[in-house]
């Protein structure tokens, strides 16, 4: 039985699986043998927790931590929002992992019904909070702020159809998919916010996006970026903070900016990329690097706390997964997580498409909202 079939056999049995990029090709973790639903009152012994089996290639636990959780870790306040009551994080030990070709070609056989998307802020909503946030920022109370949108469409899809389509026309560096009894998860993020080997960590930053044309290639892309004066200054703010927040963890003098704004190339979009390593203190933990670096700050904004507390009392909807983290802590301390960007959760039949862009003092409206339209684009016309 070919690796293909073999994932369309797992697909078909409505096992639990997930599906995560890797070097070459994906990583299939299934046959989960404990599945944790995270709470504010469980994570702290989930992350703290030590294991002494770390030699198989599934001594780890794989999930995902959602946005107000990542708050509460921090002693960030989420007010009381609109919420679908979607687990606000869960994490699963896979007792077996296959090694998948990144050319996945499964076709289901059943169409899925769907409505058209509807959008939980309107130009003139957005234009309203855009013109608060500026006066926040000509305040000083923050630099930089991520106004979230949200797509939604009453659906029933089939996840592995949807991810499959979507590797093939825009495979990120972070994509990952999630299929459980009661919900889905399919994702095309591209941002690395941790990973760490052994004291060595890193995190890759991307703040900047162009759409893409017929005219507009990788070297042009970089010349208006650098050209772009509002892109600049987002980029370097968002590098900024997450050296500072890798500061906090890592031994003096060994945090670097090891690739400076280079271009990635997606379907629709170019981003303005950075890379930064560091080598951690000793004595450090799971918790005080989950604790430093997340909610990832590229789609939040900075200063840190002070956009969130600023976000969270303009938001009228729960996030759920957006901005959260993906990944997988081994047994022996490594870990690989990504920010939550690009990705459709389907929970009871709704699906839902969350995008943020990035507020400066020279930003405009207009602009900005339709640059959210841009990074959702990809996945809405998988609807299609």
């Amino acid at each position: 039985m070919n690796k293909q079939t073999q994932l369309a056999k797992i697909h078909h049995s409505g096992k639990p699986y997930i599906i995560y990029k890797a070097n070459k090709g994906f990583d299939l973790y299934t046959n989960f043998s404990k599945k944790i639903i995270l709470n504010k009152k469980n994570i702290t012994n989930f992350l703290n927790k030590k294991y002494t089996n770390n030699k198989k290639s599934t001594d780890l636990f794989i999930g995902f931590f959602g946005y107000e959780l990542l708050n509460n870790l921090i002693n960030v306040k989420v007010p009381s929002q609109k919420n679908i009551n979607f687990p606000k994080g869960i994490f699963y030990k896979p007792e077996k992992k296959i090694k998948i070709s990144h050319k996945l070609n499964y076709k289901s056989d059943n169409s899925f019904k769907k409505s058209k998307f509807t959008i939980n802020i309107n130009k003139n909503v957005y234009g309203r909070i855009f013109n608060k946030f500026k006066k926040k920022i000509k305040s000083g109370e923050t630099y930089q702020i991520k106004i979230c949108t949200k797509y939604k469409t009453k659906s029933k899809i089939n996840p592995l159809d949807l991810f499959s389509r979507l590797s093939q026309v825009n495979l990120a560096p972070e994509a990952f998919m999630i299929r459980d009894k009661n919900y889905s998860i399919i994702s095309c993020s591209p941002e690395n916010l941790i990973s760490k080997k052994g004291m060595n960590i890193s995190t890759k930053p991307i703040a900047g996006t162009v759409k893409k044309t017929k005219t507009l290639n990788k070297i042009k892309a970089l010349k208006y970026f650098k050209k772009n004066l509002k892109e600049t200054k987002e980029h370097n703010m968002i590098v900024d903070m997450e050296r500072n927040d890798l500061s906090r963890i890592c031994r003096v003098g060994s945090v670097k900016l090891v690739k400076q704004k280079i271009v990635e190339e997606y379907k629709d979009l170019f981003h303005y990329v950075s890379l930064i390593k560091g080598k951690l203190k000793k004595n450090i933990k799971n918790i005080d690097i989950i604790k430093a670096m997340m909610p990832g700050g590229s789609v939040i904004g900075c200063p840190k706390i002070n956009t969130l507390n600023l976000l969270n009392n303009q938001e009228r909807e729960n996030r759920n997964i957006y901005t959260g983290s993906f990944g997988y802590i081994k047994f022996n301390g490594d870990m690989r997580f990504n920010i939550i960007i690009r990705s459709i959760l389907n929970f009871k039949n709704i699906s839902e498409i969350s995008v943020a862009s990035g507020v400066v003092v020279d930003s405009n409206a207009r602009h900005e909202f339709n640059e959210n339209y841009i990074k959702a684009k990809a996945l809405i016309d998988l609807f299609k």
